[in-house]
């Protein structure tokens, strides 16, 4: 891994989840689906029963990673609470209503000597996640991210 982070480095892959258990699901639905007959009660009952299978596996096996990214969402709002405060002395949270949570995620990455200038940028105008990333000079790693 690269000692510096920065946009083009800065996603993230877990092996066993991306290309391992998600594959292994979307195969096992796109086999059940090209495998489905309803040609008899039988058959229909267990084209069923395996279509009902693989959707199981296919969420369960997200469900998890979606807890953890709403739970690392949170941690990331009150740790810009607490940036924005150590660096200004007053409250976020006039400025945090006004920005969505992919902006505040976004600016998590910003370095100090830029992360105020750019809020204030990204509230004016409205400035889009992936701009936001992308004009980020000071780039403040994150590699615990979910």
């Amino acid at each position: 891994m690269s000692d510096t982070q920065n946009f083009q480095n800065h996603a993230k892959y877990y092996p066993l989840h991306h290309f391992v258990i998600l594959p292994l699901t979307l195969l096992f639905v796109g086999w059940t689906i090209g495998r489905i007959d309803f040609s008899t009660t039988q058959s229909a009952a267990e084209s069923t029963y395996f279509l009902l299978l693989g959707l199981i596996l296919f969420f369960i096996s997200y469900l998890p990673r979606i807890y953890a990214l709403k739970n690392q969402n949170r941690i990331i709002r009150l740790e810009m609470r607490q940036h924005y405060y150590h660096l200004t002395g007053t409250s976020f949270y006039e400025k945090e209503s006004q920005l969505t949570s992919a902006q505040l995620i976004a600016l998590r990455f910003a370095g100090d000597d830029e992360i105020l200038a750019l809020i204030d940028k990204t509230i004016k105008e409205k400035t889009a996640p992936k701009e936001i990333k992308k004009s980020i000079k000071n780039w403040k790693a994150d590699r615990h991210r979910v």
